[in-house]
């Protein structure tokens, strides 16, 4: 854990060094989800509800994916650059070192940049917590925290399947982007309202879903199962099979000579 903080530190240390740099590339990111819950809002201003959810839920609902998404975008940025470890061979000195390779690569870049979305999704949560309806008891707040803890988990699970293509093509492969900045953005709204088709791909293949709209149907009242709270808890299994490809694709990596 030590070890990690130093790496934190030293992260963030260097991008400090152009302090303006940083400020921009902060506010672009603030700017950029601004838009996004601009168009949310815009739309709602229209129809007072999407299926049933009324701006306040859907702004709780935005607000949980986007923190989720900055958090493991942020931390994780190690595996979404992993291609370029791999073609200038960085990896190589990455698996004669004598620490874990998930680790290192985890360690290795971190995007304090990615605040910008993080503070936007606390300004969003400060609005719809009080106005959610929801009535917080012990249990709405945990479920809450698991949906973001668990949901940067799920996140940066699929930026870890995103390198672990990279063993075999290299250059990594844009569709991934489809699941994680097209997750982000698709989960401003419950995931019910892209039809049921899609539901259940985020139920039972990538399990977006369980740690967004299930738990949000707990807070709501619309559940009262146990289960639902428990949902975000229950999508950790999907870190099992990434990791499991991730260690297929090194067993099969071959350096590029570089």
């Amino acid at each position: 854990m030590q070890l990690y903080i130093n790496y934190f530190a030293i992260n963030l240390k260097s991008q400090m060094q152009y302090k303006v740099a940083f400020f921009l590339l902060t506010l672009g990111n603030f700017l950029t989800s601004f838009v996004t819950l601009a168009g949310v809002w815009f739309m709602l201003s229209r129809f007072n509800e999407v299926e049933g959810f009324t701006f306040s839920q859907i702004m709780l609902c935005f607000a949980s994916m986007l923190m989720a998404f900055s958090l493991a975008e942020g931390l994780a940025r190690g595996f979404d650059t992993f291609p370029r470890m791999l073609g200038n061979g960085e990896f190589d000195r990455v698996l004669v070192r004598p620490r874990g390779i998930v680790f290192q690569v985890l360690a290795s870049k971190m995007e304090f940049s990615r605040l910008g979305r993080l503070v936007q999704s606390v300004a969003v949560f400060c609005y719809a917590i009080p106005n959610s309806g929801v009535i917080w008891t012990w249990d709405k707040t945990l479920t809450l925290c698991l949906m973001v803890l668990c949901g940067s988990l799920i996140f940066f699970g699929l930026f870890v399947v995103y390198a672990a293509f990279s063993f075999f093509t290299v250059e990594g492969l844009e569709f991934m982007n489809i699941l994680t900045d097209g997750g982000r953005e698709f989960g401003r709204y419950p995931f019910s309202v892209y039809g049921r088709g899609v539901l259940k791909f985020l139920t039972y293949v990538i399990p977006l879903a369980l740690f967004q709209y299930y738990p949000l149907l707990y807070l709501l009242g619309r559940e009262q199962s146990k289960l639902y709270m428990a949902m975000p808890v229950i999508a950790l299994i999907f870190l099992i099979p990434c990791y499991l490809f991730f260690r297929f694709g090194l067993r099969r990596y071959k350096s590029t000579g570089s």
